[in-house]
């Protein structure tokens, strides 16, 4: 599914629940519990509909066996849940309009909560009631609108689509929105970084589960063949004070196959799973810049007053006046402490924080230092503007590892090291307010993480990767090559044959000649076989076939492979000029034709190949060979739908700016600093003052600048051309008026 086409199912979800509620008797705030839970139905049905026969088997291999397990258990152990048949979507769908819906619904949620514990009292049940209270029809008519969500939807859109209702239901309640998810591209990075591959995973502020789901998602990519078992060995544990949303969190959860506990409470003030040292993974978005937190609530609490508490100035000194309330100045470094004492000897977290929280003054600057001596915090990571879908507020991501703690700040002073990564130009613009992280996007800024940490065969790994996407999609640049040329040749060889036969006067001809164009078809010659752009491209085939012969992934050999695919693209750039002039000619000739040669009556203007299929067929040709590939990402698939240009783009990134194929600081990405380093800061831990100005602003590479500047200015020179043409037509017919006035 692409992104257009999930951003037109979500429009669709949200018309037909917003007519749902028009035409009840309902709040807005009162339909997005029982909506909510249709998408999981539909989710859980879906994912189920994908493990039936693997379940069925299963039953069949068992049968007459004095073992033979109830369907329930290995519905369980196939797929985390089991959905009898009356709870099943398609059961529901079909039931005749004189039912009781509702009750159908409520009694297939009270089936699925009996074979699943974890989800007693969770699903929406008697919500559905008042729904169809006016209209019984509504119902019905709901699960026809959500029938449309893909069986082979996975997770990760289940996700998208409970993000895009969450946020829409929070605007719409006058909430900010954002508070309730990250941006699936981010969390991915978080993920990507830190690799939580088994064990514990914490989120104080987990809104419905969306890090929990990129972590299930990220040990299934990285799962191994030797894999034995069915069930991931992560345990997910979360927190969120709102009971509607803490509900969210448990259905997706389950409908992604995790095991977990989400409890409801307030972190400030609870600790619902006794955190402190407890977890090998935490992740979190946590609500930025909280000002009402009662400082005498929490002064006590082990989670934020081991490495400091903020306050403001005056609050030691100042006397209280009588029932008046101490308040924490900002809630942010409450959070990063809660992370920081929350983590086992080992463990690592990723967490987001607002820009500002890294250059915090006074009592969090304390804290950060504290922090940066106890070598707790191990990279930082600043993100582009508008990557969050309901705000601009730019924001950082900070990196624990435990495993770096100092014992002795005095003597192990050299070992506190932090990464500093710019991320700020690295984005792909979605639309004109928001941007994101490609998948690509993702691994490179992930790989500069493992060079730091000398796992050089990941960048070996990662550049392997993206050339087997270069040899599986490189057909396609010779084949819109070749469908090019030979309309081209068709096109030429009848615009030359009409010339040539068609009754065309000697002033018509004069004025033809005059324009060059009678030269431009007549002495066309057939694009060969063995032009430059072809013998390229064999070199490049050929270059890559013995790649992958000799099986040698070294950094050197891939080196010289991306040599020749970049001799390749140079030549491409080259035909593709040479293309685009003698198109711009084929136009020319054509609106020629059209205003001074043509004869309505002449069949062989009417045989002449539609100039229209040229024109399709050299924009196919530029878009398999174009540096950049418009085309949206397929979500299934994150390779689908890029060429091979496109992937030999994320190699001579990657290997532009680590050369060796081992870390290096970069000018404008990524610094290593030194404790001495960051003192010098003022124990700032803003990217920007370490890894050095960022020349391209507008997020362009000098590349890309280059090949824009070269469409403009190749436009310009058309402008131009169009413009002399103009004026001299102006001053002729200028002159002919004067002369018949005169």
């Amino acid at each position: 599914m692409t992104t257009q086409e999930l951003k037109k199912l979500n429009e669709d979800l949200w018309s037909a629940a917003t007519k749902m509620r028009a035409d009840s008797d309902l709040k807005l705030n009162e339909i997005d519990t029982p909506i909510l839970g249709l998408i999981f139905l539909k989710f859980a049905d879906n994912k189920y509909t994908l493990v039936e026969k693997d379940i069925d088997a299963e039953l069949k291999k068992q049968e007459n066996s004095r073992r033979q397990r109830p369907v329930d258990e290995i519905a369980i152990e196939k797929c985390g849940f089991y959905l009898p048949r009356k709870a099943r979507y398609n059961y529901l769908l079909n039931l005749p309009e004189e039912k009781d819906i509702a009750k159908a619904i409520k009694e297939a949620m009270d089936e699925i909560e009996s074979f699943k514990p974890e989800l007693k009292d969770v699903l929406p049940q008697d919500e559905y009631f008042a729904l169809s209270r006016i209209d019984s029809s509504l119902l019905k008519t709901l699960l026809k609108n959500f029938s449309d969500i893909p069986v082979t939807a996975s997770g990760d859109i289940f996700g998208k689509i409970y993000e895009f209702f969450l946020g829409k239901f929070a605007m719409s309640e006058g909430q900010g929105g954002g508070e309730f998810y990250t941006p699936t591209s981010v969390v991915k990075y978080m993920v990507e970084v830190i690799e939580p591959y088994q064990g514990t995973v914490f989120d104080p502020a987990c809104g419905s589960g969306g890090m929990f789901v990129q972590c299930s998602n990220f040990v299934d990519r990285r799962k191994t063949k030797q894999s034995t078992t069915e069930e991931k060995d992560l345990f997910v544990y979360g927190a969120e004070k709102t009971l509607a949303t803490v509900k969210l969190a448990k259905m997706n959860i389950v409908v992604n196959g995790l095991r977990g506990s989400i409890k409801q409470a307030n972190a400030y003030y609870e600790d619902a799973h006794d955190s402190f040292g407890k977890f090998d993974y935490i992740m979190a978005n946590p609500p930025f810049n909280v000002k009402d937190v009662n400082y005498d609530r929490i002064k006590e609490d082990k989670r934020f007053s081991t490495y400091g508490i903020p306050q403001n100035k005056s609050a030691k000194t100042k006397k209280k006046k009588e029932g008046e309330v101490n308040l924490v100045p900002n809630g942010n470094y409450l959070w990063i402490n809660l992370f920081a004492t929350s983590l086992k000897p080992n463990g690592k977290a990723a967490l987001v924080m607002p820009n500002s929280a890294s250059d915090a003054r006074h009592s969090e600057r304390d804290i950060r230092e504290t922090l940066i001596k106890k070598g707790l915090i191990s990279q930082m990571v600043t993100l582009s503007s508008n990557m969050f879908n309901t705000v601009t507020l730019p924001a950082s991501l900070w990196f624990f590892d435990k495993s770096k703690e100092v014992i002795d700040f005095e003597t192990e002073k050299d070992k506190i090291k932090i990464l500093f990564v710019d991320a700020r130009n690295v984005y792909r613009q979605i639309d004109r307010a928001h941007r994101e992280f490609t998948q690509e996007q993702i691994w490179n800024l992930g790989v500069i993480t493992s060079l730091h940490h000398k796992k050089e065969h990941r960048f070996m790994g990662l550049v392997h990767q993206y050339i087997e996407s270069v040899q599986s999609t490189f057909h396609y640049c010779k084949e819109s090559y070749e469908q090019f040329t030979e309309t081209y040749d068709e096109l030429a060889i009848a615009f030359s044959k009409w010339y040539l036969q068609a009754d065309i006067s000697k002033a018509q001809k004069k004025r033809a000649n005059e324009e060059q164009l009678s030269d431009f078809v007549i002495n066309h010659k057939k694009f060969e076989q063995d032009s430059p752009y072809i013998s390229v491209f064999v070199k490049a085939e050929k270059a890559l076939n013995e790649y992958f012969k000799k099986g040698d992934s070294k950094n050197s050999s891939q080196r010289k492979l991306t040599e020749i695919l970049t001799a390749f693209d140079t030549e491409k750039k080259a035909v593709k000029k040479d293309f685009d002039k003698q198109f711009r000619n084929f136009e020319k000739l054509h609106k020629f034709a059209e205003k001074e040669l043509r004869d309505k009556d002449d069949k062989v203007w009417k045989a002449l190949p539609s100039l229209k299929n040229l024109r399709r067929l050299l924009d196919a040709f530029i878009e398999y060979t174009n540096e950049q590939i418009n085309r949206e990402p397929i979500v299934t698939d994150e390779t689908e739908g890029k060429s091979a240009i496109y992937f030999a783009k994320q190699i001579q990134w990657l290997q532009e700016r680590f050369p060796e194929g081992k870390y290096e600081d970069v000018i404008g990405l990524c610094k290593v600093a030194s404790y001495d380093d960051i003192e010098e800061q003022d124990f700032s831990l803003n990217s920007g003052r370490y890894v050095g100005v960022v020349i391209e602003e507008d997020g362009m590479t000098e590349e890309e600048f280059l090949n824009s500047i070269s469409k403009l200015s190749s436009n310009l020179f058309e402008l131009n051309k169009d413009s002399e043409v103009l004026s001299s037509n102006i001053k002729l017919n200028l002159t002919k008026i004067v002369s018949n006035e005169n």
